[in-house]
């Protein structure tokens, strides 16, 4: 799952599994600390545009909106069945398109690496910053 801030940012989770709402909720947990710490800053709210996938609308994640919204975190739910309007999307398609098209992986391993590489190299050509958040049990 990536985290888009168009012109400054590409913030993303790498799983090798499923993305159930349970990693989706660390990974908000995550830009919802940063966001807590922006509004502190600079009085600005964060606002998180996504689709409305499993783990984005499930009971377990919305158990945290209030929450995320105490830390300035606000969760936008873009209309069903409208991926052009989610701008993360078109990236994950350029990466795969430009960054990872006619290759072979071995096995899981390399193919995350595969993956990190090609977000990495894509957001330096593109002058943003990437940070990575590292799933733990």
């Amino acid at each position: 799952m990536g985290l888009l801030e168009l012109g400054q940012s590409f913030e993303y989770g790498l799983s090798l599994k499923s993305f159930e709402s349970e990693s989706y909720i660390k990974l908000i947990n995550w830009q919802a600390s940063q966001a807590e710490q922006r509004l502190k800053e600079t009085v600005k709210i964060t606002i998180v545009v996504q689709d409305r996938g499993s783990p984005h609308i499930s009971k377990l994640t919305k158990a945290n909106y209030e929450r995320w919204a105490s830390q300035g975190l606000y969760i936008f739910l873009l209309p069903s069945y409208s991926p052009e309007l989610n701008h993360i999307e078109t990236e994950w398609q350029r990466i795969k398109e430009d960054e990872l098209a006619d290759q072979m992986f071995e096995d899981e391993y390399e193919l995350s690496m595969a993956v990190i590489s090609a977000i990495e190299s894509r957001q330096a050509r593109n002058g943003l910053a990437v940070k990575r958040y590292h799933f733990t049990k």
